[in-house]
Order: structure tokens, then sequence, then C-alpha cells
């Protein structure tokens, strides 16, 4: 099989936007991994949910665990360029012949499931195919990111992982996880495990509260980075930030090459956590302090220096778009931003713009092509800002969008590419081929 075909067999699988509504669909990811040997029985493994920050704090598990000598997987959804992505190995995403070897080699496994339970989605297929990728590569720790909520996300088949991370609660997927913040948390605890020690940054009292309850519910230490961490900031770094994490074990200094205040109570939760583990998993300080100077996280406040200036952020939800907006008006303080900008037709976009209004910009409303979702239509996300007092024009073809945002960028104003992570995936990806690397070519 070619990468080529693999993706084809994946896109015509049932779709996993309908699938999440199947209230028995764990009983098939189940079913598929025992068919499989049960290969994420065989490694120990980091379970990461929350609305928004779970990304950025399974890179900064899984570098840091990497940093310290440990074979590392890492599993993160969705991607932004290929669903290679999904499935890393000290960094290394699988390659494309392996991900096609793999997936033939577990298709008798999945015809295996079909009768009983139905053919397994594109989600279930990618994630049972990740641990299994994991255990041939005979990972010493697995850190596996929840894909949507928690206790139906087919990540939930992992039994007693070494830790548990909620990274924060806002509002997002509220068809399949509930209207309010308390629903969504009962939903995303779901992940507490008897004996399991889970590490929250939820600020909020009514989902933690939730929280707090399941956990008591269910024999999970519950242990809140609000509480037991310090973060101490230290002003001056441009594109960069410098700063102290103080838990009851230890103090971090800390200097992250990322942008956005956010990522330090990412940090911070990420330390807590990885201060659980076990003598043989728990890093030194010197290994979190080093893997954490080199983080990269692709489409996370990531920042080009060029002219003008470019900014990638994944903003799909109100809390991302919340954070970004606070981030960027810190770090570049009386500078206007021109804002490419593209929103799944299943997002929140209007409280998305009601954020993004809140910057000194202009806007150019775009769209983009996947496979199973649907852009809202850049017209309508012009009319919709209307509404918070900021103006945008309609381009529908995403590459023109951004040139024409970058032709118009006054010498100080700042590009940000934003919204969906598809319209970031795709704009990064096309910026990577034909202007950063023209730009090297030159120097």
């Amino acid at each position: 099989m070619s990468f080529a075909a693999a993706q084809a067999y994946l896109q015509g699988t049932i779709n996993e936007t309908i699938s999440r509504h199947q209230p028995h669909r764990l009983e098939r990811m189940r079913a598929l991994l025992r068919a499989l040997g049960d290969p994420q029985e065989t490694y120990p493994t980091l379970h990461v949910g929350g609305t928004s920050g779970k990304g950025s704090t399974s890179t900064m598990l899984a570098a840091t665990l990497t940093q310290s000598g440990k074979r590392t997987g890492l599993h993160t959804k969705p991607h932004i360029v290929s669903l290679t992505e999904r499935m890393r190995v000290d960094g290394r995403a699988i390659l494309e012949d392996e991900f096609a070897s793999l997936l033939s080699e577990i298709r008798p496994a999945i015809e295996s499931v079909v009768p009983e339970y139905g053919r397994p989605t594109y989600y279930e297929t990618v994630l049972a195919l990740t641990f299994l990728f994991f255990a041939q590569m005979q990972v010493d720790v697995a850190v596996i990111e929840v894909g949507i909520g928690g206790t139906l996300d087919g990540t939930n088949v992992l039994r007693h992982p070494q830790v548990s991370l909620i990274t924060n609660i806002g509002l997002d997927h509220m068809d399949v996880l509930g209207n309010t913040l308390e629903d969504i948390a009962l939903d995303k605890a779901g992940i507490a495990r008897c004996g399991v020690p889970l590490v929250s940054d939820v600020a909020d009292a009514g989902p933690r509260k939730e929280i707090e309850q399941i956990c008591a519910q269910v024999g999970a230490p519950f242990l809140s980075v609000r509480d037991l961490v310090q973060i101490e900031s230290e002003p001056g770094e441009t594109y960069g930030q410098s700063f102290t994490v103080r838990t009851p074990m230890n103090a971090y200094r800390l200097s992250l090459p990322v942008l956005g205040r956010f990522q330090q109570r990412n940090a911070a939760t990420a330390i807590l956590a990885l201060e659980q583990l076990n003598d043989d998993l728990r890093p030194k300080q010197g290994d979190i302090e080093t893997a954490m100077s080199g983080l990269m996280i692709p489409g996370r406040m990531e920042f080009f220096p060029s002219h003008p200036a470019v900014v990638f952020d994944i903003a799909h939800n109100q809390d991302k778009a919340r954070n970004l907006v606070d981030a960027l008006l810190e770090t570049f303080p009386e500078r206007r931003f021109m804002a490419v900008v593209a929103i799944g037709e299943a997002k929140d976009a209007r409280h998305i713009l009601e954020e993004l209004a809140r910057l000194p910009a202009s806007f150019i409303f775009t769209s983009f092509e996947a496979v199973g979702r649907t852009a809202i239509s850049p017209q309508r996300l012009a009319s919709l800002i209307q509404d918070f007092g900021a103006w945008g024009r309609a381009v529908n073809n995403p590459v023109e969008a951004f040139s024409i945002a970058r032709r118009s960028a006054g010498a100080d104003e700042v590009v940000l590419v934003t919204g969906s992570t598809y319209v970031v995936g795709t704009l990064r990806d096309w910026w990577l081929a034909n202007v950063a690397a023209h730009s090297t070519s030159q120097t």
C-alpha cells in the first residue's frame, strides 16, 4: 500500500464528527486494540486533556522526556500538514512508507471488528496505528493527547497512565460535550483513574469543582497548578520569555523561545505533572530547563521576523483566540496587524471574531479545503465581524489572501494567520516553501 492509498482509505472511513455521538464507540476502540494485542499496555503513558494548551503541554512533556534519555512517543491531534505528525518518536514523525505499511498490517484487525462494531473511524484507526507504532518502536514512555472531551474519547482506553492532565476548560465542541463549562469539565474529567495523579490548571470554580468531585469518586489524587505552583516572570525578552516555576519540589528557571504568556502556564502544568512520575521516568531539573529552552511548537504563536513580520497561530475556539489576542497585544504593543482568518463551520465563529476584533487590525477572511471539513464563507465572516466594530474583506483563495496581506501591510505591521488548523497549516507550509526557503537561500 502506498501512502496515497493509505490516505484514500482513511478518507473513506466513517466521519469522526458523527461517530462522537455514538455512546458505545469506546467498545469498538477496545475491540480493535484487543485484535492488535493491546499495544497501548506495553509502555507507560501520560494522558493529556483540556480545551486549550494540551498540544503545547504534550509537546513540552515529550521534549523533556526525550532530553532525559527516554525513547518517547508523542501523539497529538490535529496535524498541521501531514497526518504523520500525529505519531512521533523523539521528535521524528513516522515516515510515509512506514505509515502505509503499518496501515496494511492492521487491516485484518480492522476487518475483524467490522461485523460486530462497524468500521473504525478515521480517528480510531489512526490512534490504533499510533499505539502499535509506539510499541514496535519500543518506546520507554508515550505522551498521549486527548482528541475531544475525555470520557468517550478514543484515548480513554488507557487504563493506568502514570499521570493525567487537564490543562484548562473552555467552550468548544459544545454539540458533543455540553453547553456549560461544568458539563465540559465533567466529560473531560472522565480520564481520571484510581491512584493516578490528575494535574489540573483549571481556574474557574465551577469546572474545577466538577473535576475535583470526579477525582474523589474514582480515587485519583487531585493536584491544582493554581494552588501548588508559582510563576515569576522576568521582563525584557522580545521574541521569547524567561520565568521561574516554583513547585513544592523545586525551582526551575526557564527560557522559552516561544511567545505567549499562556505558555508559562502550560510549562508549569507540564513540570508539575513530570514531578509525579516515578524515579525511573522523572526527568532531572537540568533536563527540564534544557528541553524548554529548545522548544518548537509549530502553529502556536509562531513568529517569523521577516518584512513584514508573520505570526501563525491556530485559534479555533474562543479561549484560544482570547489567549492569542492577549499575547499579541503584550508582545507587539502599539503595532497594527493584518489578519488572515478562516474558520470551520462547526466552530463558534461569533465568539472567535469577538476576541479577534480587540486587535488594532485589518482583516482578510478566506477559506480552506479539507476532507470532511467545510469553512464558513469568507463573506459571512466579513459580515459577522462588523457586529464588533471591525471591518474585513473576503478573498476565497487562502494563498491569494496571504499574499494580499503581505503586500498591504505597513512597515511596522504584523501579518497574522489564524483561525482554523487547516488555513494555518496550508499557509505555513506555503510560507516555508516559497518565502522562508527563498530568504534562507539569499543569505
